[in-house]
């Protein structure tokens, strides 16, 4: 389970970072105070057009950020008091994860599986499975630095998986990949829902959403607009589809601001 309770995140700006965003604040606040629970057995998705707040609200709950204030919990661990121990629970898929160029797939799974004390047996069943989900055993030799932007991607989710996280964070999932493999991608998330995973994505793909979670909230600007059942959404809305009614709620925040 993620449990997170008015999470709030301020960066410094410098000089030319303000000059480049336009801007004299000395201050950015891509998180502000925001609130939500993310249960075992259930896909929540976390919505927002660019530059929301999203991905820096999924790297501070995988660690990567700390928060300004505000708490974090990862399948009860705090994961602001105890980072090391809420990332063996976490699997944190992001497009900008980088990769060990000169590796190839099996050495840098391996290296990861060995990060995580993951036992023999279990990494070769994990590995198995993952390669033929993302029909990898053609390139599991090659060298990553010579790979494809979608083969590169199938790598990250290995990567992702082969310590059979209890948290699984996805940035953007298909970002890159066919419509085959992504597909495949699809059905691993359906399967960590099955397994009682606890399953958090971003995507800019509505009908990925539409089709797989149960949960979602809408962030713009650092702030939630809706956080609640897809069910309860579905119910609520009041533009013809998903994508039209995401579109009607960001814009009728940004009319507000004015």
């Amino acid at each position: 389970m993620i449990q997170v309770e008015n999470l709030f995140k301020e960066f410094e700006l410098t000089r030319q970072q303000r000059k480049e965003l336009g801007t004299t604040d000395k201050k950015a606040i891509p998180v502000n105070g925001i609130s939500f629970n993310c249960e075992p057995g259930k896909i929540f998705s976390l919505l927002g057009p660019n530059g929301a707040g999203k991905t820096t609200s999924l790297r501070m709950l995988a660690t990567i950020f700390k928060p300004t204030s505000g708490t974090i919990k990862i399948a009860g661990v705090d994961a602001i008091k105890n980072p090391s121990e809420a990332r063996k629970k976490i699997g944190f898929l992001t497009g900008s994860t980088g990769l060990y160029a000169r590796l190839t797939p099996n050495e840098l799974i391996k290296y990861f599986a060995d990060l995580y004390n993951v036992q023999s047996n279990d990494f070769e069943k994990r590995k198995e499975r993952l390669y033929s989900l993302l029909d990898m055993h053609d390139f599991q030799d090659k060298r990553i630095g010579k790979l494809s932007t979608g083969m590169k991607q199938k790598v990250s989710i290995c990567r992702t998986m082969i310590h059979d996280p209890e948290v699984v964070i996805f940035d953007e999932p298909t970002s890159g990949l066919d419509v085959i493999t992504a597909e495949n991608i699809i059905q691993l998330i359906r399967d960590c829902k099955i397994e009682g995973k606890t399953v958090i994505f971003s995507s800019h793909i509505m009908s990925e959403v539409d089709l797989l979670c149960d949960e979602l909230a809408i962030i713009h600007k650092g702030n939630l607009l809706f956080n609640g059942s897809m069910e309860n959404f579905r119910s609520e809305m009041r533009a013809p589809n998903l994508t039209a009614e995401f579109i009607r709620i960001v814009q009728n925040s940004s009319t507000l601001e004015l």
